[in-house]
C-alpha cells in the first residue's frame, strides 16, 4: 500500500498519534491484504459526524488503500436542522415571557432571521444546557417565565427529552414546554439510497456499505439497520468511535464483500446489542410518535423521519401553543453553500467555493461548518494537516 506524506506529515508521526499504534498498524496491514482481493472499489458511508471527525483527525484515509473510499453522511443533528426550525427557536426566544434552552452548537446555527446567539445579543434569554434535566432548575428559579426546551438529536438524546417530560409531569411543573426536533437514523439512510424527493433527480452518491452510528444503536439497538442488508443489499457494521474501532469496522466490511456476504454486524459489542436499551425505547414510545414528514437540511422532506409529542401531551407542546406566530413556509439555504450536497454524500467540503474563505467557524454560512460534528468543521480543523 503506497502512502505519501501530506504537509510534511510522515507515516511514523501519524502512527505515533494513536493510543494503540501497534493495533492500528496490524489492522491497516490486514485491510490492505483483504482489499487486494476486492473486485472493485467500495464506497463506505460513515453516517455519524463523530466518525467523520475520527477519520479526519487521525488521518485514517491515509492508512487505507485507494480502493476504499469514505463518504460523509448526514449524521449530525445540528447540521440537518432546516432554517424553518431554527426560525421557530429564534421567534420563541424573542417572546417576553420565554426562556429558550437547547443543547450543543444549536445556538450558533444561522436561520433566515439570525442565530439564537444573535437573538441573545438582542436581549433574548437563550441558554445552553448540558443536560435537559438542568431545565427543571431553570423553571423553578423563573416561575413567571415559560421555559421552552428546543430539543434536538437522534435516538441518542431522545430518552433525555422523554425523561425531562416525565419529571415535569411527575413534579407538576407548569412552565416547561417542548419544541421537539428529534430525528431518526434509518429513514434518512433509506432516503440516501432511494430518494423520494421530486426536486432531486436521485442521488449521485454510490453507497456500497454503511458504518452505523454506535451511540444511536446503544439506545435503538442494531436491529434498526437490518433492512439495509436484507432489502437494500448494503452491509452495515455498527462501529465505535475510536480509530481502532473504525479500522476494524472497515476490515469487517471488506471481508463481507470478499466473502460475498451482506450482513448486519456489530463491531462495538462492548456497548451495542441487537435489541438496544428497551427501557429507553419504552420511555420514548410513551411520549413520542412519528411525524408524517420532516424537512432535513439539504435532503428535503423525509417521511416518518422525526418525532413529535403525542396528542395527549399537547399542553406541553410549544409548536401547538405558539402555532399562531410560528411560520410554516419553506426557506432556501444560502446559494453559495453546498451543505446539502455534503450531507447527501455527493460532495466534500473542499469542493465548496466558499469553504475556508467566506465560510469559516468564526463566520459560518452553513450548518456543516457550525457544528462540532459537521464535515466542514472537520475538514477546516484537520484538512490542512491530513488529507
Amino acid at each position: 500500500m503506497e502512502i505519501t506524506a501530506v504537509d510534511k506529515l510522515e507515516l511514523k508521526e501519524l502512527y505515533d498519534r494513536f493510543r494503540d499504534p501497534a493495533t492500528i498498524k496490524a489492522l491497516a496491514y490486514e485491510i490492505d491484504k483483504e482489499a487486494q482481493n476486492l473486485k472493485e472499489s467500495i464506497n463506505i458511508m460513515e453516517v455519524c459526524g463523530g466518525h467523520t471527525h475520527t477519520i479526519m483527525k487521525y488521518g485514517l484515509k491515509q492508512l487505507l488503500p485507494k480502493s476504499i473510499n469514505f463518504i460523509h453522511g448526514p449524521g449530525c443533528p445540528v447540521c440537518i436542522m432546516p432554517k424553518e426550525r431554527i426560525d421557530h427557536a429564534y421567534i420563541l426566544s424573542m417572546q417576553d415571557d420565554v426562556i429558550l434552552a437547547t443543547l450543543g452548537d444549536m445556538i450558533k446555527v444561522p436561520g433566515s432571521r439570525g442565530s439564537l446567539q444573535d437573538a441573545r445579543s438582542l436581549g433574548a434569554d437563550v441558554r445552553f444546557v448540558y443536560s435537559p434535566l438542568d431545565i427543571i432548575k431553570i423553571a423553578k428559579e423563573n416561575p413567571d417565565k415559560k421555559v421552552i426546551f428546543f430539543a434536538i438529536g437522534f435516538e441518542t438524546t431522545t430518552p433525555m427529552s422523554a425523561a425531562l417530560l416525565q419529571h415535569t409531569i411527575d413534579r407538576g411543573i407548569k412552565n416547561i414546554l417542548f419544541h421537539i426536533n428529534h430525528v431518526t437514523v434509518p429513514e434518512v439512510m433509506k432516503e440516501l439510497i432511494d430518494s423520494r424527493d421530486i426536486h432531486i433527480d436521485s442521488y449521485n452518491n454510490k453507497i456500497d456499505a454503511f458504518i452505523g452510528p454506535s451511540h444511536v444503536s446503544v439506545i435503538a439497538g442494531a436491529k434498526i439497520y437490518q433492512p439495509f442488508p436484507t432489502k437494500y443489499n448494503r452491509p452495515v457494521v455498527v462501529s465505535g468511535f475510536e480509530p481502532v474501532d473504525v479500522m476494524e469496522g472497515v476490515l469487517m466490511l471488506i471481508k463481507q464483500f470478499n466473502q460475498n456476504r451482506c450482513e448486519l454486524e456489530i463491531q462495538y459489542k462492548r456497548s451495542v446489542t441487537i435489541e438496544g436499551n428497551t427501557n429507553a425505547q419504552k420511555l420514548i414510545d410513551k411520549f413520542f410518535t412519528k411525524r408524517e414528514l420532516f424537512k432535513w437540511r439539504g435532503l428535503g422532506n423525509i417521511p416518518y423521519s422525526a418525532l413529535r409529542l403525542k396528542d395527549e401531551y399537547k399542553e406541553y407542546d410549544a409548536e401547538e401553543i405558539y402555532a399562531d406566530i410560528l411560520p410554516i413556509e419553506e426557506i432556501e439555504d444560502h446559494k453559495l453553500c453546498i451543505c446539502g450536497d455534503i450531507l447527501r454524500g455527493i460532495a466534500t467540503p473542499n469542493e465548496c467555493q466558499v469553504f475556508g474563505t467566506a465560510c469559516k467557524p468564526s463566520s459560518p454560512l452553513g450548518s456543516c461548518m457550525v457544528s462540532s460534528e459537521g464535515a466542514c468543521s472537520a475538514y477546516y480543523k484537520y484538512g490542512s494537516i491530513i488529507s
